[in-house]
């Protein structure tokens, strides 16, 4: 799901008939203002809003563009599943799918700028499918298993990337010149973080450092410039989501069923815990608003609540019930006017106003 600075909620989901792609007025209470059936197999990737309210969002063999209503603006075939698109700079987008092509389009006419690269060799491109049940799980058949990051200050892109028959992901950094016929080089592979990282990283403001879960129950901090390991911390639990950082580097660890609630300061050559708590179990990546953070943890035994806590010392400010959820959260957006919208992976959508 993507909330757009118009407060325009776009879900995408995996729905036995009917729509699967919607989009909602999130200030009047779920409106819907269009909706259209997609090809369905990736349920995991999150549609992308720009700043003219287009709507990004992939199927397998395809990236599909619409205008603020629902008639396509463009599509254009891929080699597999897009993860969820980034806008770079100049309205170019960044498109990698789960079998590891990487393209930047012209973001409104549709048109590939430059080369496209290929990080895995060997992919039938007649088999967009190929590998797709592995990428939620984030297992080996699915090379791509969770969307880049991207960084303007410093033009790099930094993914993870399981290559065919190897033992673990790596993360690869590559290089952004724009203007030029090959938009993106590859600049450097990465196998710094112990048994391969999980789920998207982040990079710091200023685009020098990024920041990622191992598989080893740590939290990584490497150089972007070249993939050299900053350092690590461990967490003591399977972060299963991204981080988040604010720009003076404080990182709230991800989430997971075993996680705490856990905040990791960059010291530079170190990273220390700032503060844990152990009494709160986040199962989504913890979103940011200033000083204050927004994670979806488990209530009881099988409930689950939006805490909203202060991230200086992780005290709880406010928490909110969410009625009858089952399944997993799949995360939690914040709108311009602090709205906040969450969702479950059995298809339930909740919006709360704010305060």
């Amino acid at each position: 799901m993507a909330l757009s600075a118009d407060n325009r909620l776009a879900v995408n989901a995996q729905t036995a008939g009917g729509c699967s792609l919607m989009v909602w007025e999130a200030d009047n209470n779920a409106r819907q203002r269009w909706c259209t059936r997609l090809v369905l197999g990736g349920g995991w990737s999150s549609p992308l809003f720009d700043g003219f309210d287009n709507v990004y969002i992939g199927q397998p063999g395809t990236i599909l563009s619409f205008p603020p209503t629902q008639w396509i603006r463009w599509r254009q075939p891929v080699i597999g599943m897009p993860t969820t698109p980034r806008i770079l700079e100049d309205g170019q987008l960044l498109v990698v799918t789960h079998l590891g092509q990487v393209l930047v389009f012209d973001g409104h006419r549709g048109t590939v700028d430059g080369t496209p690269l290929d990080l895995v060799a060997g992919v039938d491109p007649t088999d967009s499918q190929r590998g797709l049940a592995d990428c939620q799980p984030a297992r080996s058949r699915c090379p791509v298993a969770a969307a880049p990051a991207f960084s303007h200050q410093a033009r790099i892109v930094v993914l993870s990337v399981w290559q065919p028959g190897a033992e673990a992901p790596v993360l690869m950094g590559l290089r952004y010149h724009p203007g030029e016929q090959t938009p993106l080089t590859q600049e450097w592979t990465s196998n710094a973080v112990d048994r391969g990282p999980l789920a998207s990283p982040v990079l710091s403001a200023d685009g020098s450092t990024v920041y990622v879960n191992g598989r080893d129950q740590k939290l990584w901090a490497l150089n972007s410039a070249d993939g050299t390991p900053k350092w690590s911390v461990p967490l003591n639990y399977l972060a299963q989501t991204p981080p988040s950082v604010s720009p003076d580097g404080l990182i709230v660890a991800g989430g997971g069923p075993e996680a705490k609630l856990t905040a990791v300061r960059d010291a530079g050559d170190h990273g220390e815990v700032a503060w844990t708590r152990d009494d709160v179990v986040p199962l989504t990546t913890s979103s940011r608003a200033g000083g204050v953070g927004y994670t979806v943890a488990r209530e009881g035994g099988h409930g689950q609540a939006l805490v909203v806590f202060d991230t200086g010392d992780g005290h709880t400010l406010n928490s909110y019930p969410v009625p009858e959820a089952t399944g997993w959260p799949v995360g939690v957006s914040i709108g311009h006017d602090h709205r906040i919208v969450t969702a479950t992976s059995d298809g339930q959508v909740y919006g709360f106003a704010p305060a």
